[in-house]
């Protein structure tokens, strides 16, 4: 099948030469390679020319997905292959992906998910981007949601669809919404697990919250707001709205010990069972790292728990308090509009 890749950069720096060269490295090559310069300053467009991709530059940055769209409409391809500017595939990621559409016929999309050797060595990346496989690993392989790092979709459909929303100016959630769209128009998203891809970008404690936070977190809340959609997958699975709910009661307990001893216990009640109900994952840390590693996720994993948790409340009453003024607004409107039209 005729497979168009196509990747969104703003200053990709030294990952996004690993990202071409990884490319020009499959067997077979893709059909085109479709590079959108969002605004780059640091060359980018150029490196892409030289590895022979087509090449279509945004004089400022307009965000992932607006990048996505203009290198979607560009495309000849039959199938449209979006990886970000910091992955690595392997040599036969294209034939993989070749191989999937052409024998299951019925589906729309599909998603990979990244391996279990992250390009960064420090902690935090490694933390991060294990976590990421471990949680696309146990997944379902009937997908709810898209995945802009490594993610195919048949372009016919990606077309109807609108592709992605770009009111979404920065990375976010413009995967997962086109995904929900896929799902809630009855399209079949596939995760094949066996497809993946290597994450090389450096996490710190600042970029990693940040993005967790505001950029993934609080728009998601909305978009389950909105479609009145909390799937039993991924990062939403039971045992993580469950763990959120432990994660709580521990730091709770754990604050109100200092004035009642009785609440220490509680707390380290709590806490068992919130190490119990996530020992699948620091086994899976342990066995990829060792017993050090594990025990250092372990705080990380907790703090995880606690901002999603404040995330989703504070975006739950964004939502509610948006949706309220919208029904307070809307009858004034439409009683200004009718007394207008009387007048006219």
């Amino acid at each position: 099948m005729k497979i168009s890749v196509i990747i969104p950069v703003y200053n990709g720096g030294a990952s996004f030469y690993r990202c071409l060269s990884r490319l020009a490295e499959a067997v077979p090559q893709p059909t085109e390679i479709i590079v959108v310069a969002d605004g780059d300053t640091d060359g980018s467009s150029e490196l892409a020319k030289q590895f022979g991709a087509r090449v279509f530059r945004l004089p400022v940055s307009q965000g992932p997905a607006k990048a996505r769209n203009i290198g979607a409409r560009a495309a000849t391809g039959d199938i449209l292959f979006f990886v970000d500017a910091d992955v690595e595939i392997a040599p036969d990621t294209i034939d993989q992906v070749a191989r999937i559409f052409d024998s299951e016929p019925d589906i729309a999309a599909m998603i990979g998910s990244y391996d279990d050797k992250p390009g960064a060595a420090n902690f935090l990346s490694q933390y991060r981007n294990l976590f990421h496989h471990y949680t696309h690993q146990t997944a379902s392989e009937e997908a709810s949601t898209f995945w802009g790092a490594c993610g195919a979709i048949r372009r016919d459909i990606f077309l109807k669809m609108g592709g992605f929303d770009e009111n979404y100016r920065y990375p976010s959630v413009e995967d997962i919404e086109l995904g929900y769209r896929l799902k809630k128009a009855g399209y079949k998203i596939r995760l094949c697990k066996t497809v993946q891809v290597k994450h090389l970008k450096r996490w710190g404690a600042v970029s990693m919250l940040k993005a967790d936070f505001f950029y993934r977190a609080l728009p998601w809340t909305e978009l389950i707001m909105r479609d009145r959609n909390p799937m039993n997958d991924l990062n939403l699975k039971v045992e993580s709205r469950i763990s959120v709910m432990l994660a709580y009661g521990v730091a709770l307990a754990g604050m109100i010990s200092a004035w009642w001893w009785g609440a220490g216990a509680i707390a380290a009640v709590l806490a068992l069972l919130l190490l119990a109900l996530n020992a699948p994952v620091y086994r899976f840390f342990y066995h990829k790292r060792g017993k050090k590693f594990a025990l250092k996720t372990i705080p990380w994993h907790w703090l995880y728990y606690l901002y999603s948790g404040l995330a989703f409340v504070i975006g739950t009453v964004h939502h509610l308090f948006y949706q309220s003024r919208v029904r307070e607004v809307t009858p004034s409107l439409a009683k200004k509009y009718r007394l207008g039209s009387r007048g006219t």
